[in-house]
């Protein structure tokens, strides 16, 4: 978790911290609720069959699919089981970057191999399934549905532009959604619609940036992404904070605590 980086091999990188690869794919993942999975189709044999699929995640933070037996896909993977899920950034306009372009966003493709779980994993599937998919609960006990696991082999995530690599099964599994995750959306919207001034002046302050207008699009344990305007300019930064905060209420204290740099001078 103390590991940070930055999209490997850009020339001029930022220096500010933030978390890595691995940590911002498994926060995606915790997020997300819907992906797009791709299975080998039977009837096209070589191409891909993509299928909209509402997903959990088990304790490895691995994708768990409630399907039916007469779904294609579901019949696809019973014919071969390599499958692909893309889960894409959540949320609204303030939330796809530096631009607003949804290929400013952030995304990350599962590839593995998908398997029907065992009698004795349904219960904790079930469980996890449901607190994300509450409307399940009228199907999930029909005859033909049952729950499969992807097993993960490999994590491809992009960051936005410029911003993209591997990330192995083991470095995302062994990382933790980033604990700011549940909270993140109601820091942006308050910031953004109380305090546009206060990240204007961030955005001089931290950043050398003389912006006219700027918005919070991302905020983690670590710091904080602003998409600046100045004039007909629209491009990013990133602010660290002075410490890691871990809570909402933690982060409103850091964020006060940078106003007051910004007012002093210091």
């Amino acid at each position: 978790m103390s590991r940070h980086a930055g999209p490997p091999g850009q020339t001029g990188a930022s220096a500010v911290p933030e978390p890595t690869y691995a940590e911002r794919a498994r926060t995606l993942a915790y997020l997300g609720r819907t992906g797009a999975l791709a299975t080998l189709s039977r009837k096209h044999p070589g191409y891909p069959f993509a299928s909209v699929m509402p997903y959990a995640l088990d304790e490895l933070g691995q994708p768990v699919l409630l399907i039916s037996s007469m779904a294609m896909h579901t019949q696809n993977l019973q014919a071969d089981p390599r499958a692909s899920l893309l889960v894409t950034q959540p949320g609204g306009s303030a939330q796809l970057g530096e631009s607003g372009d949804p290929l400013a966003a952030a995304r990350l493709t599962f590839i593995g191999q998908a398997c029907p779980l065992a009698r004795a994993e349904t219960g904790t599937a079930r469980d996890s399934y449901l607190a994300r998919h509450p409307r399940a609960a009228y199907w999930v006990d029909f005859e033909d549905f049952g729950f499969w696991r992807l097993d993960v082999r490999d994590v491809y995530f992009v960051g936005g532009f410029a911003a993209m690599d591997w990330v192995t099964a083991g470095d995302y599994r062994d990382a933790r959604p980033d604990p700011l995750a549940d909270v993140a959306a109601g820091i942006l919207e308050h910031m953004n619609h109380d305090h546009d001034e206060t990240l204007i002046a961030y955005a001089r302050h931290f950043a050398g940036e003389p912006a006219d207008e700027a918005t919070m699009v991302a905020v983690d344990r670590l710091g904080f992404r602003l998409r600046i305007r100045r004039g007909e300019r629209l491009h990013g930064v990133r602010i660290a904070f002075p410490r890691e905060v871990r809570t909402a209420g933690e982060s409103r204290t850091v964020l006060i605590e940078m106003l007051a740099q910004t007012r002093s001078g210091r």
